[in-house]
């Protein structure tokens, strides 16, 4: 299909529309690491309260998949975003605006339910607009555009609420929110039109809901690939959302500007990461699970640091540090092309929401027992021990390890191999 035929420039329209929404998806997942210091002064959190917080976003996203998913596969990934890009908007102007803890829960709840469908469902529509051969580099390149979100949740957020204040810039961001959501409603379509050829050959086979969750849970490698994603997000999020930005101001010392700056190149890496590994599955290890074990056994050695290792490190040296934790998470994406590969396209929708609840869960569990491990040594935000945080990221690099063994086991999916029992 020529590069420059209509409907190739329609799909590249819809991915650039979608990856504004998803830019801001990923702003609102990690926002809180810059501002945790500001909102525990404000209104009065323990280190408990805190994690909640953060974690009651990635809860209730995760809850919303095993609903979202058949709602995508039979309303369409335009109608869902968009509906659950208005719960978004409301959910960012009240959290500017929150003045009590259950205000702010409120309001990241609605975040949690609005951003819970635009990943998944964009990906359900990559798999009409794009061959299987092209889902992989096309996932890769959507995380690495989300990830200007999480650029925009560091340095940058860090320059606008010290210039701002944290409310007004939470409130910029609802707005922005909004106005990308009526651009989704207006320019994606969720399928292409029925003169163009399928994109997959596949018969369609009507599947109910119950009979697609069987399907999903009843197959081993299901859930061998859930228990890595959970190791995979949550610690990545553990760090890039929260309590990274303790460990950086309290066990180091940095400023805020300074931790913004660091967990900046965390960004970096994973945006450069997910730019180019789906060539290295082609390339190098010619298989999406060897490239998945590889990148999560590099993410387990880096994550040790904050263990202890890293209060050793002369700061520049820690940057690189940061970036590389950034390319080793982005190993993570590798989840996607294979669940795509694991099951049909008309249960694709299901599949690829009741994968995301283990992602999402591990955020939300980790962040949470990580803040109850710091309450547990009697800290408050300003004050929190070195030992308490080695221990904290003592849970989700535990949970790695075993998480990494456990997949091993998992068969191999994909258009770069055949499944095979191990």
């Amino acid at each position: 299909m020529s590069s420059s035929s209509p409907h190739n420039r329609k799909r590249w329209i819809i991915f650039a529309t979608l990856a504004l929404m998803y830019i801001l998806v990923y702003f609102y997942r990690v926002s809180l690491a810059v501002v945790a210091g500001d909102l525990s002064r404000e209104l009065h959190l323990t280190p408990e309260q805190l994690g909640t917080l953060s974690g009651v976003l990635f809860y209730v996203y995760a809850a919303a998949q095993l609903p979202l998913g058949p709602m995508i596969d039979r309303m369409g990934s335009r109608v869902v975003i968009s509906g659950c890009g208005v719960l978004t908007t409301m959910g960012g102007i009240l959290f500017s605006q929150a003045d009590t803890l259950a205000g702010a829960m409120v309001a990241r709840m609605l975040m949690g339910v609005g951003t819970a469908s635009v990943l998944m469902a964009t990906f359900t529509l990559f798999s009409h607009w794009f061959t299987k051969q092209e889902f992989g580099r096309v996932s890769g390149f959507m995380v690495a555009l989300g990830n200007l979100g999480n650029l925009a949740g560091t340095a940058p957020l860090a320059l606008a609420v010290g210039a701002w204040g944290w409310r007004n810039s939470f409130l910029v961001a609802g707005i922005v929110q909004g106005v990308v959501t009526l651009l989704v409603f207006i320019k994606v379509q969720d399928r292409p039109d029925d003169s163009q050829p399928r994109i997959d050959a596949e018969e369609p086979k009507k599947t109910g809901m119950m009979a697609a969750w069987r399907e999903i849970f009843g197959t081993r490698d299901f859930w061998l690939l859930g228990a890595i994603s959970f190791a995979w997000y949550g610690n990545y999020l553990a760090l890039q959302a929260l309590w990274g930005g303790p460990y950086l101001m309290e066990v180091l010392h940095l400023t805020r500007g300074e931790t913004g700056s660091m967990l900046m190149f965390t960004s970096f890496g994973f945006i450069v990461g997910s730019s180019f590994v789906d060539t290295v599955a082609r390339r190098v290890f010619h298989s999406y699970k060897k490239t998945l074990l590889a990148g999560q056994l590099a993410l387990l050695l880096l994550m040790t640091a904050f263990l202890g290792w890293a209060e050793v490190v002369p700061q520049p040296l820690l940057a690189g540090g940061f970036f590389a934790i950034g390319l080793a998470v982005s190993s993570g994406v590798m989840i996607y092309p294979i669940i795509r590969s694991m099951f049909r396209v008309e249960i694709v929708g299901t599949a690829l929401t009741s994968l995301n609840f283990y992602v999402l869960m591990g955020a939300a569990v980790t962040q949470q027992i990580m803040g109850v491990i710091v309450g547990g040594y009697g800290d408050r935000p300003g004050g929190i021990s070195v030992a308490a945080l080695h221990a904290a990221f003592l849970f989700p690099v535990a949970g790695l390890a075993l998480a990494i063994i456990l997949y091993s086991r998992a068969g191999e999916y994909g258009q770069l191999g055949v499944r095979s029992e191990e």
